[in-house]
């Protein structure tokens, strides 16, 4: 038997389970100017994966590079979703929210 489809999509699926909250507290803390830091890590990856001759180590690193990314989109998703109320806001950035509410 192969379990390299299996172990691949054991640890994509850890590394969204993980990136998730990375992004809420991103958000939370940082607001979406810290996307900036999710496109270096994505960058790191996927350069890393370059030189990595395992496949399946490769495959995983570059799912965890692509996973950064799509955190890009997350936290410009994720501040919307703060000023619906669906998640908390941080009350230390409560003016900046306010402005972008009127």
């Amino acid at each position: 038997m192969y379990f390299s489809g299996i172990i691949v999509g054991a640890a994509v699926f850890l590394i969204i389970g993980i990136c998730h909250p990375i992004v809420i507290k991103m958000e939370y803390y940082w607001g979406k100017k810290s996307w900036w830091v999710l496109a270096l890590a994505g960058t790191v990856f996927a350069i890393i994966s370059l030189f990595i001759s395992n496949l399946i180590v490769s495959t995983i690193i570059g799912a965890a590079a692509f996973s950064c990314y799509w955190g890009i989109l997350e936290i410009f998703a994720q501040e919307k979703r703060v000023l619906r109320g669906w998640f908390p806001e941080n009350p230390k950035r409560a003016d900046y929210y306010a402005r972008l509410r009127k």
